[in-house]
């Protein structure tokens, strides 16, 4: 405010002065009429922009000198756009005066320049800072700027970090070039931490407390050492708290210092405590409660009369502010709708080494929702978002509904889960009323697939297209594209996958509240797929000889209220028909004809994870389904213990037949009971495939014909189970543990089990086609499909341990790295299956999830087994994975 009386008074004495000089004749005093405010000086502003910012008018009765011209003067000012404001007095005439307004605008910002830093991080911190062009350059803005730098990498280590702000004038008129010179100088480092007059607790305890200041320390990867002053504050805070929870209620720290060394630029601190005598829960008394009894209080609460005091326990039990949907008496007054509750713990006495405690609760009025908001959606739909949330005018308030809001407008995948926050607006306890406003970010919720690459055997090439946030009801509204019409929630997803020797084409579509009322999830899907017989040596495609697949499916599924409403219910039903055209290689028992295979699945599942489906940090997943086909053997008259004998399955094998036989001991008679691969011709041209030699008269089971009959529709059923945990290690380092498992069955063991529908485990996980209805299952450091035979496996099971840290959670673009170990197997029969004979692994990776492409990564994985059946005892060693498009 001196500034600005300071100014005005020399500014309004200019203004005497130049009417003086101008020998122009005004009374002191006297109010005139304003008849014209003209602009003049160095501004780019319009004139009657300028002047109304100034607030006068013309015709307005202003008084010279005096409150008029000031605070127009102090509006110019506080605009920050001008370097010189003044007024002149142009002429007089009668009661009406002609002002001068003379200006000079501040520069304005033409370009800038960050040095000493390298460019990706240049690039950051220019959005950080907001140096735009066309940024006014005053005094104020070189200021913050340099805080702002000097203050980020103090926090990051750089104690000594100085940062040197210049301007040069651009060609240009009135702009000027910045350029920002930072030096981090070194990171500084805490060389030693000592603990002086500490007894009862040990310097490692006491250490351990300091979660953000550490001392220099080779194997801290997460927490390198480093010294920033607002945390080592928190640290000594901690320290007490250490105390605390052991019953040392008045420890305290007497002193503290921190040595800086400049030669070697680290730190030492020493910290002087003094612990005092330890103490004991006494009686514990509620006052005030009249919707829970002492009891219910109690048994929230959790700390009995003999208990060692622990001051943070039991502030965490009262109110645990670290976590939204704690257990504790506040969240426990918050979610029945006591939002202006408080509870206060008051020592009341205090004797020998034991304290009594009063815990004072003042449970206010009821509080409801009044009006529930949201801002920051601009393509998706409001009724996409509002039917997900789980507050609801006039619904009593719990703190409890607006968490699992949060989770389930996160769980959505349209936003940025790390800036979702619900703002109170309009509390009024005398109403008993708050409005809640959600204010979302939006993030690119479509995906697109476009990759190329070698493998097996090939070059394959990949098209897909996933539109997570789509709207199918205006498809035909030329208005809703932009470029697609989106914003209803719905996903649809094309793929389209080729090489020289097979083709898959593939259309989904869901809808997460069918009808719209109901969260009932309805999903679809159609595709095709075709591949044509390859030969790997000599890279030769043999189009004549095929194996096509065509799949549709549909299904629904619902949130169930019980147990709790985390669980969800599958239910859908799926056709496959595999068409084999003349296709003999060893993978199936049959090279001609076909396989239907029709079934059903049901789900049940519970989703609790975290409301960053990217990152979760807490919560859990778990998942059982079973699969099944109508049991046919049971009502098709067929006797499968008998088929074999059919004489339609059977045909005469003649050595003398001069038939190339298929086999590694061709120099051998085939014996009784063997099965035996040969080719040649029957009457209608097709190969002949596998026989079987019988003991009386060579007569042999044509196996083709035979297991055509057998699996010309399939009979089977599949039980998997899987559990997937998170659990927050310390802020965002997270541990997440998996198991999973999975068999398969037939209901009739003359029929035996079916050829497709089995599990391969090893690799990526990633199938870039599949031919027979398998299941891919991830176990890194293996060759992908390894750990199965060539048939694949009826029972496998899988379990990992992943710790995740993040790089960065940022809108556009999430990383994290991880490590892990794993362990798996699959088996080819339940009688040699043995849940801890398992070939395992561990490595470590990076993952990057961009909203455009989904999820990349990488993965060095080191195998410490020999690979099942390659005859070789050498172990798999590392491997290189690349994760595209795969779940978190």
């Amino acid at each position: 405010m001196k500034k600005y009386t300071f100014l005005i008074t020399v500014l309004v004495l200019g203004f005497i002065n130049n009417a003086f000089s101008q020998d122009i004749k005004f009374e002191n005093g006297k109010y005139y009429t304003l008849a014209d405010i003209s602009v003049t000086g160095k501004v780019d502003y319009n004139e009657q922009t300028v002047v109304t910012f100034t607030g006068l008018e013309k015709g307005q009765r202003i008084l010279i000198p005096g409150e008029e011209i000031s605070g127009a003067i102090k509006k110019l000012w506080k605009l920050g756009l001008f370097s010189d404001v003044n007024f002149y007095v142009n002429k007089i005439e009668g009661d009406s005066i002609y002002l001068e307004l003379n200006l000079n605008e501040l520069p304005k910002l033409q370009d800038v320049k960050l040095q000493g830093i390298k460019k990706g991080k240049a690039e950051e911190l220019l959005k950080e800072t907001d140096l735009k062009k066309g940024k006014v350059v005053n005094e104020n803005l070189i200021t913050t700027t340099k805080n702002y730098i000097e203050n980020k990498y103090k926090k990051d280590g750089f104690y000594n970090t100085k940062v040197f702000i210049s301007t040069t004038p651009d060609s240009t008129d009135n702009n000027v070039k910045m350029l920002v010179n930072i030096d981090k100088g070194e990171k500084v480092k805490v060389k030693s931490i000592t603990f002086n007059g500490n007894e009862k607790l040990s310097d490692s305890k006491l250490k351990k407390a300091f979660k953000n200041t550490k001392q220099k320390n080779p194997l801290h990867i997460f927490k390198r050492s480093k010294y920033i002053k607002e945390k080592y504050k928190e640290d000594l805070t901690a320290v007490i708290d250490k105390y605390k929870e052991n019953g040392y209620r008045d420890a305290r720290i007497t002193s503290d210092s921190v040595t800086y060394n400049k030669e070697k630029n680290d730190i030492s601190i020493k910290v002087n405590l003094e612990e005092g005598n330890k103490y004991y829960f006494g009686n514990i008394r509620f006052v005030g409660n009249t919707i829970y009894t002492e009891r219910q209080l109690n048994q929230m609460l959790g700390i009995k009369k003999g208990d060692v005091y622990n001051g943070v326990l039991l502030q965490k039990r009262i109110a645990d502010n670290s976590k939204p949907d704690a257990e504790d008496i506040t969240n426990l007054y918050q979610n029945n709708g006591y939002l202006f509750s408080s509870i206060n713990p008051v020592e009341v006495k205090t004797y020998n080494d034991t304290i009594d405690f009063e815990i004072r609760i003042t449970e206010g009025p009821i509080a409801y929702f009044n009006k529930i908001t949201v801002v920051g959606n601009d393509k998706t739909n409001d009724h996409v978002i509002y039917r997900e949330l789980r507050t609801r005018p006039g619904q009593k308030y719990s703190k409890e509904l607006l968490v699992r809001s949060i989770r389930e407008v996160g769980a959505l995948g349209f936003f940025d889960a790390e800036n979702i926050k619900p703002e109170f607006k309009n509390v009024d306890p005398q109403a008993g009323t708050v409005d809640i406003e959600y204010s979302v970010v939006e993030r690119g919720s479509s995906q697109i697939e476009l990759q190329g690459g070698y493998g097996g055997g090939g070059f394959i090439g990949t098209l897909g297209l996933s539109f997570n946030n789509f709207s199918i009801r205006n498809i035909f509204n030329k208005e809703a594209y932009k470029p697609l019409p989106m914003g209803d929630g719905q996903k649809l997803s094309l793929r389209l996958q080729g090489s020289t020797y097979f083709q898959t084409y593939s259309l989904s579509f869901s809808e997460p509240w069918l009808g719209g009322k109901k969260p009932i999830n309805f999903f679809t899907s159609l595709s095709h797929s075709k591949q044509f017989l390859y030969n790997y040596s000599n890279r030769d495609v043999n189009r004549n000889r095929s194996f096509n697949i065509t799949s549709i499916s549909a299904g629904v599924g619902k949130r169930l209220k019980f147990p709790d409403d985390y669980f969800y219910l599958t239910s859908s039903a799926s056709f496959q028909y595999y068409d084999l055209n003349n296709y003999q290689t060893g993978l199936f028992t049959f090279g001609n004809g076909a396989s239907r295979n029709f079934a059903i699945t049901l789900g049940l599942s519970r989703n609790s994870k975290g409301s960053n489906p990217i990152y979760p940090t807490y919560g859990s997943e778990f998942s059982v389904s079973a699969k099944f086909t109508p049991p046919y053997s049971l009502f098709n008259g067929v006797d499968y213990a008998d088929l074999q004998n059919d004489p339609n399955y059977k045909m005469t094998y003649n050595p003398d037949d001069n038939l190339n036989v298929i086999e590694n001991d061709l120099n051998e008679d085939p014996a009784p009971g063997d099965w035996i691969a040969v080719s040649g011709y029957d009457a209608n041209g097709n190969i002949i495939s596998v026989y079987k030699v019988d003991t009386a008269d060579e007569a042999t089971l044509n196996r083709s014909k035979y297991d055509q009959k057998r699996f010309n529709w399939l009979e089977y059923y599949k039980i998997k189970f899987s559990g997937d945990w998170y659990t927050r290690i310390y802020e965002k380092l997270v541990l997440r543990t998996k198991g999973e498992f999975g068999f398969m069955g037939a209901y009739n063991s003359a029929r035996g089990l079916v050829p497709f529908e089995r599990f391969y485990v090893g690799g990526d996980g990633l199938a870039n086609y599949s031919l027979d209805g398998r299941e891919t299952i991830q176990l890194r450091g293996y060759p992908n499909n390894s750990l199965s035979g060539i048939n694949g496996g009826i029972v496998y099971n899988k379990f990992s341990l992943e710790l995740r840290y993040p790089i960065t959670l940022a809108q556009s673009a999430s990383i994290y790295g991880l490590t892990f170990l794993e362990a798996g197997a699959a088996f080819e029969d339940y009688k040699n299956y043995n849940p801890f004979a398992m070939q395992r692994s561990a490595g470590f990776g990076l993952r990057v999830f961009m909203p455009a492409f989904g999820l990349l990564g990488i993965d060095f994985a080191h195998g410490f087994d020999a690979i099942p059946g390659s005859g070789s005892t050498q172990k798999s060693g590392w491997q290189t994975h690349f994760i595209i498009g795969q779940q978190f």
